[in-house]
This record gives C-alpha cells, sequence and structure tokens, in this order.
C-alpha cells in the first residue's frame, strides 16, 4: 500500500492506494517544518482513526509540504512520520515539486500555487527550478489567501470596504479591532487566520470591487512569478490552490492582460498525485 500526504498551511489531505483501490481522503492540519513539532505531527495523525488503523500496512509514502525545500526541514517531517508509518520508505518533498506533478502531468510548463500561500516553479517534466525564491508570508506569498486577508482586516478596520464585505465580515465572524489583533499579533497561524477570509470574500467574487481587488494581487503575482520564466509566454501556466480556484475567472483576465496562457487550475492536487505514484 502507499500513502500520499499534500499539506499546505491550512490543511494536509491524505490518500493511500492498494493496487487498483482508493481510499477516500482524509484531511489534517496542515503541518510546517518552521511552526510544528515532530510530537504534534504524531498526534495529529493519530488522531485520524482512518489513518491510524492502516499505518503499519503502507509500504511507502510519499509526503509533499510547505517549508519542505531544505534538508533540514525535510528531515523533521519525515522522522515525524517514520514513527507513525514504521514499515513504509518515507519520501518526502516540496508543496511546489507536487503542484508540478498534479498539474503538468508530465509536460513542461510552469506551475503555481495560490492558495494560503503562493510560489511558482519551471517544470520541465521531471525536474522543477526556481527562477526566484519563496519568500514566505511575511516578505512575499504574493496573491496568496494570506495577500489577500492581510489587505481585508486592514480595509475592514479602516471602513474602506463595500458594505456587503462590511457586514459579511461583522456578521459571520463577529469581527472589531480587539479580536483581529489578537489573532493577527501572536506567533505561529497569522497566516492561516488571514486567509481564511478569503471563503466569504468568494462569495461576492463576480462583484466589481471584489474583482479589482483579486486582480490587483494576481498582477503582481504575475510580475514577480510567472512573467521571471524565459518563455513564460510559450508554456502553459498550471495551477493549484483555493485562489486560484475560486477566482480563476479573474485569473483569466490576469493572463490575456499578460500574455500567457493557463493550463490547468485544480483545486487540490491530492487525486492526481494518487494517480501518479499509483502507476
Amino acid at each position: 500500500m502507499i500513502l500520499v500526504a499534500d499539506s499546505g498551511a491550512t490543511k494536509c489531505d491524505w490518500m493511500y492506494a492498494d493496487g487498483d483501490k482508493i481510499s477516500d481522503k482524509v484531511s489534517t492540519m496542515g503541518f510546517s517544518p518552521f511552526f510544528h513539532t515532530e510530537e504534534l505531527i504524531i498526534e495529529k495523525i493519530r488522531e485520524k482513526e482512518h489513518l491510524a488503523s492502516v499505518a503499519d500496512k503502507m509500504s511507502k509514502v510519499f509526503y509533499y509540504g510547505t517549508g519542505c525545500s531544505s534538508t533540514d526541514r525535510k528531515q523533521k517531517i519525515q522522522k515525524a512520520l517514520q514513527k507513525v508509518f514504521v514499515n513504509a520508505k518515507v519520501e518526502v518533498d516540496h508543496d511546489l515539486n507536487g503542484a508540478a506533478v498534479a498539474t503538468c502531468m508530465g509536460e513542461p510548463g510552469i506551475a503555481c500555487i495560490l492558495g494560503t500561500g503562493s510560489n511558482s516553479c519551471y517544470y520541465d517534466g521531471k525536474d522543477v527550478f526556481e527562477e526566484v525564491p519563496s519568500l514566505g508570508h511575511r516578505l512575499g506569498d504574493e496573491g496568496s489567501g494570506y495577500h489577500f486577508g492581510k489587505q481585508l482586516l486592514r480595509l475592514f478596520l479602516y471602513k474602506r470596504l463595500p458594505d456587503y464585505l462590511m457586514d459579511k465580515l461583522s456578521n459571520d465572524y463577529g469581527l472589531d479591532k480587539e479580536k483581529i489583533f489578537a489573532n493577527v499579533y501572536k506567533e505561529g497561524y497569522v497566516n492561516t487566520y488571514l486567509a481564511s477570509f478569503m471563503k466569504s470574500v468568494s462569495d461576492f467574487n463576480n462583484e466589481k470591487w471584489v474583482k479589482e481587488f483579486i486582480y490587483k494581487g494576481l498582477s503582481e503575482f504575475a510580475d514577480f512569478h510567472i512573467k521571471v520564466y524565459k518563455n513564460y509566454d510559450l508554456l502553459p501556466v498550471n495551477f493549484v490552490g483555493s485562489i486560484a480556484y475560486y477566482f480563476k475567472h479573474v485569473l483569466e483576465d490576469v493572463a490575456k492582460d499578460n500574455g500567457f496562457e493557463i493550463g490547468r487550475v485544480i483545486k487540490q492536487p491530492i487525486n492526481n498525485l494518487v494517480e501518479f505514484h499509483r502507476k
């Protein structure tokens, strides 16, 4: 049996395959080698009976995760997984590699992540190459849920949002300055917290203000993370993540105005990754 995991900052999706039989998806919290200990990762996986019941039956585990771009961070996640899946060979790779495998389907192209965070790479059909580094949520993540969420709450506090968004955020989340400050000015989960409000924004994705708001952020992403690649205008540009998925209509306008062609846009790469490793 093989197990595949795709972890962003918000959640981690898991699916396993036994020959032609593929399990249903199960989700845990997302794991980050920057913030989470081995003990927490082990605890959260074992809480899921669906995973715990088959843990010792796994022969291979393929994990793609946010923050897993260096050897030491990969090893931190790998050590935790090895203690749960004791009979498996565990391979840990960057979520960007997972995005490339899931969207490019073995063909050359540009693969982008637009979810809680953002990133991009060129995929030659086998390996990935980054033209610019991911700077994380404090310095980068242009066009991501974090990027938009930060601006959204700032405009909310300054009372500069359209009335329908002011009402939506007030009614759905009971937001006020103290509640926002309590969640933003603490360590650990601020990127996930800020990105969480984009689901409410997507309810109004055909409103003029929302489309202009999203267009500006996605244009910034295109400048920093797509147009830096040679021949970006000749390659399919593929996307994974909730921002790309829910605001695809705005992404199409950005692509047209910046001279690139959109390839695949998928919300979650887990199904494609399972198929890839199963075969």
